[in-house]
């Protein structure tokens, strides 16, 4: 009954699955993907609160003027004021609901500003506390796996005898690894927008598709079975898989149906006869079939049958052609 209705007169249908969907993904881009590290910026917007106001209380170190003191102090709250202030990192998207939009560029460029911050924070506080973060960080990046990290630690390990020289071996070091993270997660976000962007075109080519070509039931089995591939890798390989991926696999799934039905299609044609009779009856010219229907979920779910029918086909195409351009030298030279 469902099957019927899907393939006959279910448009609607496939509209809202497509409209569900793009809902999913716009809360996937604005909430699930940016919310980790929205909660970890304002748990670091309050510990620079906390180190601005011991900065305020104690008095200035030895060379530091109090009105300059006291100038970048209040550039600094005044940044962190604009970064907490709502609308400038996130805002809900309805008043006192639970949809939270945290826009990934907005978040980037907050991260930039909040270790500007911190960097000019260190550059108020007093010896004692500079050696005490200089010792923790030279710690940490001991303990890093990345090699740059070696180099850094012997940078803030090497004895100067001068506080100052050692503030700016720490403030130096502390720079690089914020450019680092920044440019990190900057290229990890503007994957994930090209994911959503390819999601967003996908779901249009799948109404298309779906609603031109009467292939609705193929497109909705195939976006269960690219649902169903990252679904099983997770579960067999127990590790999180890629926002990009889980994001793109429903739909390069939807696609992969339709087009993996038109490669069986030209594979089971009488003149190539690869595949048989049962597939050139269950393929793109009855989509409503079961078999046609296993086979796009099987299009859907393995995106790697998609690629080797795909290269099968190109290399039959190719001496069909060959054959084809020798035909017209032959009659050419006969005439």
């Amino acid at each position: 009954m469902f099957v019927a209705y899907v393939a006959g007169e279910g448009r609607w249908a496939l509209w809202l699955v497509c409209a569900c969907y793009l809902v999913v993904v716009y809360i996937t881009s604005r909430g699930l993907i940016a919310a980790p590290r929205y909660r970890l910026l304002q748990a670091r917007l309050h510990g620079c609160r906390v180190r601005a106001g011991v900065c305020a209380a104690r008095a200035a170190p030895d060379g530091a003027e109090p009105a300059v003191r006291a100038a970048v102090l209040k550039a600094v709250t005044d940044r962190l004021d604009r970064l907490e202030r709502n609308g400038q990192v996130a805002w809900r998207l309805l008043p006192r609901r639970w949809v939270v939009a945290i826009p990934l560029s907005k978040l980037a460029s907050a991260w930039r500003v909040l270790h500007e911050a911190e960097a000019q924070l260190l550059r108020l506080e007093d010896p004692e506390e500079t050696a005490l973060r200089a010792r923790a960080l030279r710690l940490r990046l001991e303990d890093g796996r990345d090699p740059a990290d070696e180099g850094l630690a012997r940078e803030l390990a090497a004895p100067t005898g001068d506080p100052a020289a050692g503030r700016a071996a720490l403030i130096a070091v502390t720079e690089r690894l914020a450019e680092r993270e920044d440019g990190a997660f900057e290229r990890e976000y503007e994957l994930q927008r090209i994911a959503l962007w390819l999601a967003l075109i996908g779901l249009g080519a799948v109404l298309l598709i779906g609603l031109a070509l009467d292939h609705r039931l193929s497109l909705l089995l195939g976006g269960l079975g690219g649902f169903l591939s990252p679904l099983v890798g997770v579960m067999r390989a127990q590790r999180p898989a890629s926002w990009g991926v889980l994001v793109l696999a429903p739909v390069g799934g939807a696609l992969a149906a339709p087009g993996g039905l038109l490669l069986v299609r030209m594979l089971a044609d009488p003149e190539l006869n690869l595949l048989g009779r049962v597939f050139l009856d269950n393929s793109w010219g009855s989509p409503a079939r079961p078999i046609a229907l296993a086979i796009a979920l099987l299009f859907g779910f393995s995106g790697t049958l998609f690629s080797r029918l795909a290269l099968a086909a190109t290399g039959q195409l190719v001496p069909v052609a060959d054959r084809g351009a020798e035909g017209r030298k032959q009659a050419t030279g006969r005439a």
